[in-house]
């Protein structure tokens, strides 16, 4: 008899969760990428995330030197498993305990890291991944699930999976549904999360949406009013974020879990790199969402009940991520590659608007530039060479140095190459074509910069790191 009510008591608890979780003050909390071109080191953005109060971070990994320096900082963690070893954590019980041992056991000690999600896998249902990786999320999950149930940490540390708004779509937000090849397997990720008291996490970006369609209206994706609102029965939409957060809504409803709370894991707006990416439309969308959320109204369908969390994209630039999607891609951070603020943002923390890193180690003020004295025709492979390595989005189309003319665009290329080989002279050579200054060439908006060199920092991978990946990889048959 006992054994036949647990379904029920289990079903039970979890909904109280539910309803106290989404009746809960959110939290805001930011995405710590590290698909950088110059890293800060882990503990000079440890001190920046405490310098402005941001208790919540998102990685994408599980980098011990990451881990190391978030120790005793009290900030909540959600750790990340790439796409990529998610086989094999699914395919072997052993693997997945390795795993849960190496990566959170190991940090969860007196005064260590206050790890609180582990997101399996990154937007694994991603329409273009072709559905890749849709068969290893379950029994992932499942594996893990045990693997923290024997470490003892599945009460306190919730698995998610994060997923991409393409996983739904609809019109209007109350007729959201789930794609029809994910419906199955949706219902099945809704049932683990709300069996073991573990929100839905979504990554919503209006910016996209204006990215993407031309004849999408630009003001329905801020917070600022709206020309264009959305009429959905008697619910009206006045701005893209609200519309696609109840579109999820819609969706948990029609598979039966319609109180599932949810996180945006992933939320914010460029600075470069497209037309729509600009300083002044990064700040009015993150300030505006950060001031809708922590007002408490909600939406439309969950009225009062905003998202338990919301992480914004990102806290720092990341000049080696694939342009693939836009040059925007290297451009999300509410901070630049060298912590700086790029622009007054209030995340409502109490400390006003966003501190800079303290104490980081520049390399000396000195630039490449074109040699203004030689024949700049035959540039091209140099530039290729340049911009192959260094990042130079900014140079494009919408960039913020689009406009500088063709030596600038020459000087900007390398001196980006300059700095990212630490300001060896070789690398300023190009056959004779540049030249080092000790004038700072950035104009207008357009900054040519320096690069970074922190004494601080740590490797990325420790030894015990790498052989575990190794041996996960061995497994799986690589």
């Amino acid at each position: 008899m006992a054994e036949s009510k647990l379904p029920a008591v289990a079903a039970a608890v979890a909904l109280v969760w539910s309803w106290s979780a989404m009746l809960a003050e959110s939290g805001i909390g930011v995405n710590w990428g590290a698909v950088s071109l110059h890293k800060l080191s882990p503990p000079t953005v440890v001190d920046l995330l405490r310098e402005n109060k941001i208790q919540k971070v998102k990685l994408f990994d599980a980098d011990p030197g990451v881990l190391e320096a978030l120790m005793g900082s009290g900030i909540e963690v959600m750790v990340g498993i790439p796409n990529e070893i998610l086989g094999v954590l699914g395919s072997s019980s052993l693997a997945s305990d390795l795993w849960v041992r190496q990566n959170v056991s190991r940090y969860m000690v007196k005064g260590g890291v206050n790890i609180r999600y582990v997101a399996v896998g990154n937007e694994p249902f991603l329409t273009s991944y072709s559905g890749q990786f849709q068969p290893y999320v379950i029994p992932a999950l499942m594996n893990l699930q045990q693997s923290l149930g024997k470490a003892n940490m599945a009460g306190f540390i919730k698995l998610v999976v994060p997923c991409n708004a393409d996983a739904y779509e609809s019109s209007l937000p109350s007729q959201g549904a789930f794609r029809p090849e994910l419906t199955q397997i949706m219902t099945q990720l809704v049932s683990f999360l709300n069996s073991n008291g573990s929100p839905f996490v979504v990554n919503i970006y209006p910016f996209l949406s204006l990215y993407g369609n031309s004849d999408f209206p630009q003001d329905y994706a801020f917070f600022e009013g709206t020309n264009h609102a959305v009429t959905d029965g008697s619910n009206v939409y006045y701005n893209a974020f609200d519309g696609n957060f109840d579109t999820l809504v819609a969706a948990l409803g029609k598979i039966g879990y319609g109180q599932m709370p949810v996180i945006i894991g992933e939320v914010g707006w460029p600075t470069d790199g497209s037309v729509s990416a600009n300083l002044t439309a990064a700040r009015a969308f993150n300030q505006g969402l950060v001031n809708h959320i922590l007002s408490g109204k909600g939406t439309p369908l969950r009225p009062g009940a905003p998202p338990i969390d919301i992480y914004l994209f990102s806290l720092l630039d990341e000049g080696a991520k694939s342009v693939l999607p836009g040059n925007f891609e290297r451009h999300w951070g509410i901070f630049s590659f060298d912590g700086q603020a790029k622009y007054p943002l209030n995340l409502g923390t109490g400390r006003g608007v966003l501190r800079n890193a303290k104490d980081v180690q520049y390399l000396p003020s000195r630039w490449c530039v074109a040699n203004p004295s030689r024949d700049l025709s035959g540039v091209a492979n140099h530039m290729g060479v340049a911009c192959g390595a260094a990042d130079c989005t900014t140079l494009n189309y919408g960039g913020s140095c689009n406009g500088i003319g063709a030596k600038g665009n020459i000087s900007y290329a390398f001196n980006s190459y300059y700095q990212l080989q630490k300001q060896d002279s070789q690398s300023c050579d190009f056959d004779g074509l540049g030249m080092i200054t000790f004038l700072d060439p950035s104009v207008g908006d357009c900054r040519f910069l320096v690069g970074i060199t922190d004494s601080r920092s740590s490797s990325c991978f420790s030894l015990v790191s790498i052989c575990v990946t190794v041996w996960l990889w061995i497994l799986w048959g690589v």
